[in-house]
């Protein structure tokens, strides 16, 4: 497939706030990207014509009862059939920050034993409390089944901002050792918080943001294909995006978030 054939969905409801963004870092990389709102999606759009699925960030339906939940349920409920297809042909779906608390409630990830009929994780309210919007760094700790990492070496640190107040990652409570295990023999752990020079942080406070378990950033499923995770790629998809960019003699073309959309967009260009 050539690159400028691959198609894009990013579906978007009242409260997505990161659509823009997204778009523009896809359609930077030379392929075709669509923001369709949820009911044009149910209405008149055929996700299989399209290749990668997003869930963009921000605050869908408010995040009323809790982050991701209503907008999951309703995925799940009526388009739920288009989604297990999507993935059983190995087409990516990416969920970031409001589109990760998405892919947990609706069971879409961890999905250790294929899709759950309920959640088996949680992205809870931060600790210490509060909005948090910073820059973090990540480590990424995938051997490679991640296609959204693929061109990222392992052990690599990446510089990406987080924007969220629900963004501690949690296990079953008794068992987060046991599911811990499973994340990493499925080679499920994509990126966890670290320092600058790429030590875990251990859950210490701000390296990890919010008291995420493992300090797990982002996660994807056995299969590599579905992918989510807390912090923005698309803000830090230019170099002048970074927050210290005027200090440097010459900033970087680009952030470290490009890698992770182009890295989905070499999948396709070779799958399909």
């Amino acid at each position: 497939m050539k690159r400028e054939e691959v198609k894009v969905c990013i579906v978007r409801v009242g409260g997505t706030n990161c659509d823009a963004e997204t778009k523009r870092s896809f359609e930077d990389l030379g392929v075709k990207a669509f923001i369709y709102h949820f009911n044009e999606v149910l209405r008149r759009i055929n996700l299989l014509d399209y290749h990668i699925l997003v869930f963009p960030g921000g605050f869908a339906y408010g995040d009323y009862v809790r982050a991701g939940v209503i907008f999951a349920k309703n995925i799940m409920a009526r388009i739920g059939r288009e989604i297990v297809r999507f993935i059983d042909e190995g087409r990516p779906i990416l969920g970031i920050c409001n589109g990760f608390q998405i892919l947990v409630e609706s069971g879409l990830l961890p999905g250790i034993n294929g899709i759950s009929e309920h959640p088996e994780a949680a992205l809870a309210t931060n600790i210490p409390i509060g909005y948090r919007c910073r820059w973090v760094y990540l480590r990424h700790e995938n051997n490679g089944k991640c296609v959204f990492t693929r061109l990222i070496p392992k052990g690599r640190v990446l510089r990406i901002p987080v924007s969220h107040a629900e963004g501690r990652f949690l296990l079953p409570s008794g068992r987060e050792n046991e599911v811990l295990n499973k994340l990493l023999e499925n080679d499920q752990i994509v990126l966890r918080y670290c320092t600058e020079n790429g030590e875990y942080a251990e859950g210490r406070y701000p390296d990890n943001p919010n008291g995420s378990f493992y300090d797990i950033a982002g996660i994807c499923n056995p299969e590599g294909t579905v992918f989510g995770l807390m912090p923005h790629p698309e803000r830090a998809y230019y170099g002048w995006q970074l927050p210290d960019w005027t200090r440097m003699s010459k900033p970087p073309k680009y952030g470290d978030g490009r890698l992770i959309f182009e890295s989905a967009i070499q999948y396709i260009i070779r799958r399909f």
